[in-house]
């Protein structure tokens, strides 16, 4: 995807641009200010140990689904609207908010090597899951899926859940994302009571085959400058409030980007912000 540089120099100075990577994006970078650290360190009671393949080669995968009340609660759903939900052709509309660990190597019963994941939900979901068999084989079935797309596998759906053993390994901390306090409560209290949601269109590039960028046109008419913006970039989701009480915007997307490498342009002139987010897998 190639950028008319004759355009950015002439609306953007180089100031500007600095001052959109220190503070429209990117929170995972650590270059917004905030009292509080953006990530907290948990460690998650065990859960379940569930077995699958990878493909090719058939290799053992062992994924323990743990719990903790650090990762926030899904909305709530009943029995018959999750079996409505699978039935859909979108069942995506429904997420489970889960923190995916790295990859870690240990011994099956075998004492052959294998490949462990530890995934962790919030513990009352978890509980609903083990009370109902649908909402267990939906928390496996997304937890393979979230596997799937941030570590490019590709997992059997034929898995079975161990009776006797809820973990593989040792139970190991995990580092989860968290909201400064500040940027939460601005917010709630500035901007989403009386900001208007933007007009914005989502383009993918190319516009066929594989796409390697989601890029995102925001209408911010009466948006002086980038000063007056905070932009989130999540790994599904696009979140931006334009001060004081002008804008609010909070959307899902169907890709999964790469949150360090996105960039954001703000044009005075037009008025419109660009996103431009590398896309990981749709």
């Amino acid at each position: 995807m190639t950028t008319d540089s004759s355009l950015l120099n002439s609306e953007l100075e180089l100031q500007q641009q600095e001052e959109l990577y220190q503070r429209l994006l990117l929170q995972t970078m650590g270059t917004m200010p905030t009292e509080n650290p953006e990530s907290k360190v948990i460690r998650p009671q065990p859960g379940m140990c569930v077995k699958t393949l990878s493909h090719p080669g058939q290799q053992k995968i062992f994924v323990n689904i743990c719990q903790s009340n650090s990762v926030p609660l899904p909305p709530e759903i009943s029995r018959e609207e999750l079996v409505e939900l699978l039935r859909s052709e979108d069942p995506s509309g429904y997420r489970v908010p889960m923190s995916l660990g790295e990859p870690h190597t240990e011994l099956d019963n075998n004492s052959q090597g294998c490949t462990a994941y530890d995934v962790v939900v919030n513990q009352e979901f978890f509980q609903k899951c083990q009370e109902d068999p649908l909402f267990q084989q939906f928390v496996i079935l997304v937890s393979l899926e979230g596997l799937e797309n941030k570590y490019n596998l590709e997992l059997s759906r034929d898995w079975k859940v161990l009776k006797n053993r809820k973990f593989l390994g040792s139970v190991s901390e995990q580092n989860i994302r968290t909201k400064s306090r500040p940027v939460i409560q601005e917010l709630q209290e500035d901007s989403t009571a009386t900001a208007r949601r933007p007009e914005f269109t989502l383009l993918v590039e190319p516009p066929a085959g594989d796409p390697e960028y989601l890029i995102a046109e925001i209408q911010l008419p009466g948006v002086p400058s980038a000063r007056s913006l905070v932009l989130d970039v999540g790994e599904d989701r696009l979140a931006l409030t334009a001060r004081p009480s002008l804008f609010h915007l909070d959307v899902f997307h169907a890709f999964l980007v790469d949150q360090e490498n996105s960039v954001a342009q703000y044009n005075k002139s037009t008025q419109v912000l660009t996103v431009t987010m590398p896309v990981v897998s749709s």
